[in-house]
Parts: C-alpha cells; sequence; structure tokens
C-alpha cells in the first residue's frame, strides 16, 4: 500500500473486480480518510474525519465558521502533527475566545458529512447565524462559470472520485481558491481558511459546492460573507430558511444552463 494520502489525499489499496469476464485484482486510488483533533491552546475540542490535505486551513476555517473566533487576527499559531492513526493541529488562540470555549464546552465527534454530531441541546444547534452585512447582486453567467470550471480544479477528485469541492468565485464567476476534502463541511472550512489567509476579499464573491445544500453549509458561507451558495445539487427546507435570514441568495441545481433560485431570487441576475 502507497501511503500518499498526507500529500494527495489519496492511497493506492489492491481491490478484487468481479465482472462478466471473470475476476481481476487490480490497485485503486482511495481517498484518505483520518481522524483529524483540533486543539485549542492545549486543550482537545473537536475530532473530525477529514482528508489530510490542507489542514491548516481547515482548522482557520472551522475555528471561524464555529465562531470559537470572531476573525483571522485572534488565532496566533497553527501546527499540524502527525499523531498515530490521525493528526493534531494545535491552535493558539486569544484568551477571551479561549475563555468562551471553556463555556460552551461542546465536545464533537465528527463524521464523514455531518456537521452538526456530538451538539448537546437544540439551542447549540440552532444557533443565530451570521449576517452578510452588505451582500451583492450576483450574475446567473457568473454562477454558471464557476460551477462549470470548478471541475477542472479538483486534483484530488480526479483521481479517487470521492471527495467534495468547495470554491470561492469573484462577482465575475473566475474561482479564486478552491478546496477538497471527503466531507463537504470539511471543504468549504478549508476554503474559508484559505481565504483569511488571504486577506480581505472583493465584495459580490460567493461560494460554489459540488454537493447538496444544508444548513450548516448556508452558516459557514455567511460566516465567510458570501453573497450566494450555489450548489450542483438539492437544498434543504432548512437551508433555504436561513439563507433567506442571512441575507445570501441560495441557486442548487446548478447544470450546465440552468440553475434554480430557492432564497433572495432577486439577487440573482439573469
Amino acid at each position: 500500500m502507497d501511503r500518499r494520502g498526507a500529500d494527495t489525499g489519496s492511497v493506492r489499496l489492491s481491490a478484487r473486480r468481479l465482472g462478466a469476464q471473470g475476476a481481476e485484482t487490480l490497485d485503486e486510488n482511495v481517498a484518505e480518510e483520518v481522524a483529524v483533533a483540533l486543539v485549542y491552546n492545549g486543550v482537545s475540542h473537536a475530532v473530525m474525519m477529514a482528508t489530510p490535505c490542507d489542514l491548516e486551513d481547515f482548522a482557520r476555517g472551522f475555528s471561524l465558521s464555529e465562531r470559537i473566533v470572531e476573525k483571522p487576527s485572534e488565532i496566533f499559531d497553527v501546527e499540524v502533527e502527525k499523531s498515530g492513526q490521525g493528526y493534531e493541529v494545535q491552535l493558539r488562540i486569544a484568551g477571551g475566545r479561549m475563555a468562551a470555549l471553556h463555556q460552551q464546552r461542546r465536545s464533537l465527534a465528527g463524521r464523514t458529512g455531518c456537521g452538526l454530531c456530538g451538539v448537546e441541546s437544540l439551542d447549540a444547534a440552532m444557533r443565530p447565524v451570521a449576517t452578510v452585512s452588505a451582500p451583492q447582486p450576483v450574475s446567473a453567467a457568473s454562477i454558471r462559470r464557476a460551477m462549470a470550471d470548478l471541475p477542472a480544479h479538483q486534483a484530488i477528485n480526479r483521481v479517487n472520485g470521492a471527495t467534495h469541492a468547495a470554491g470561492w468565485a469573484d462577482a465575475s464567476g473566475a474561482l479564486v481558491a478552491v478546496r477538497e476534502d471527503v466531507g463537504r463541511h470539511n471543504a468549504l472550512d478549508k476554503l474559508i481558511g484559505a481565504l483569511a489567509k488571504q486577506g480581505e476579499m472583493a465584495p459580490g464573491g460567493f461560494v460554489v459546492v459540488t454537493s447538496r445544500c444544508s444548513y450548516e453549509m448556508v452558516q459557514k458561507a455567511a460566516a465567510a460573507g458570501a453573497s450566494a451558495i450555489a450548489a450542483v445539487s438539492a437544498p434543504t427546507s432548512l437551508a433555504i430558511d436561513t439563507a433567506k435570514t442571512a441575507g445570501v441568495s441560495l441557486a442548487a441545481f446548478v447544470r450546465g444552463d440552468r440553475l434554480t433560485v430557492y432564497a433572495l431570487p432577486e439577487r440573482i441576475v439573469a
């Protein structure tokens, strides 16, 4: 077995293919999924299952989208360490944010595609969503352009066929950054972390994702200040309601020349 996952997001494993012509043994590229512990000021807070690429971006984005910190400057240092069968990401954050984290004491045990595992109450699960302060109109043509260009940036998925992608596009639809992960929430957190390192983005930017659009995806897009989120698959009812509250336009089923707008359609310019 070729353990290249920390660099490529994939491992090569032996598999046996059964078909009409018989059986054959072959090597397959498989998406790597490992446990990633997020440790704040020496205290383990969350363990997520993720692809071991761009873990510094993941930690920064998770910290921002989950409101552990309010701004990137409150994260002083991030270090990624191999630990047993997974990874530890050690973050040093502002003392005031750490004190607030101690009060929350949410213990998350994340699974692929699960954004709210371990939340202990309904109030914690349905916390207030960030409101985008100055959302901009987004053209349908820009959304179609960004979604059409997204596959070209999915280097990991081209190898293993098992990862989601989240991309940030500017007002013209040009992709500024793309991140991948086996978990759709993780891909979006990685994207948010990458954007945080780049600094303030131009207004009118939006998110495109290769997945369905759930409440958590809208919540994270709003935390990033996106004017819109566009998904290749379906939205949920709570995602639509949350998008309306947050001031984020929500488009889904973005395929070819068609898309369906479920929230704030007046801000998607035909």
